[in-house]
């Protein structure tokens, strides 16, 4: 995701762009494929901080998520920037903020919705994404980012997988079991056991 064919970001295919895009939001905010679905560019939704230093996100009005019952329901998604420097390798490629910058600008030009994520090719370019779009992209950014090293792409790997992994190495790195299950939407600790990959 560092290197070809995901960058550099500001002139890569808009395809690239987009399951760039989905891909690191997905293991950035550890929510389901529907919670990203229902992200809005909306101003009301969306709010980059100065220099893009940080980009809160929230549904849209009347999105009702998948576990009603849970304790740990936060809605809003809130990401600082990783700092990029031209380095190769540098970890600021990875920056899930910079990223959606670009996407929310580059798309602009044809959304037909304020919906986060848009079609990018066809007749229904500009048209909101659906939960098997967003889930397919994710498989297909995997995908290509083994192939673009050389490296056959592991069987069996899903859109879902993004929140095992990241969740998992979130936990491995120190943060609080309580704090992954707020961001992931887990009524509880085991979900997380079910869930993590170690």
């Amino acid at each position: 995701m560092k290197g070809a064919p995901f960058e550099p970001i500001q002139s890569i295919d808009l395809k690239l762009l987009s399951f760039k895009t989905v891909f690191l939001l997905a293991l950035a905010s550890v929510k389901r494929i529907g919670d990203l679905q229902a992200l809005s560019v909306s101003v009301t939704c969306m709010e980059f901080g100065p220099n893009d230093s940080r980009v809160i996100l929230k549904p849209k009005h009347g999105y009702v998520p998948k576990s009603l019952n849970t304790p740990f329901k936060a809605q809003v998604i809130s990401l600082s920037a990783l700092p990029v420097s031209e380095e190769k390798g540098d970890a600021g490629f990875l920056c899930p903020v910079r990223a959606l910058r670009a996407y929310v600008s580059r798309s602009s030009v044809f959304r037909q919705t304020e919906q986060l994520f848009v079609l990018f090719s066809g007749r229904s370019k500009g048209l909101a994404a659906s939960k098997q779009s967003l889930s397919r992209w994710i498989v297909d950014a995997i995908a290509l980012a083994y192939t673009s090293k050389g490296l056959l792409c592991p069987i069996g790997v899903k859109a879902h997988s993004t929140r095992g992994m990241a969740s998992s190495w979130a936990w491995s790195s120190g943060i609080a079991l309580q704090d992954i299950c707020m961001a992931a939407g887990w009524a509880s600790p085991s979900t997380f056991i079910r869930n993590a990959i170690f």
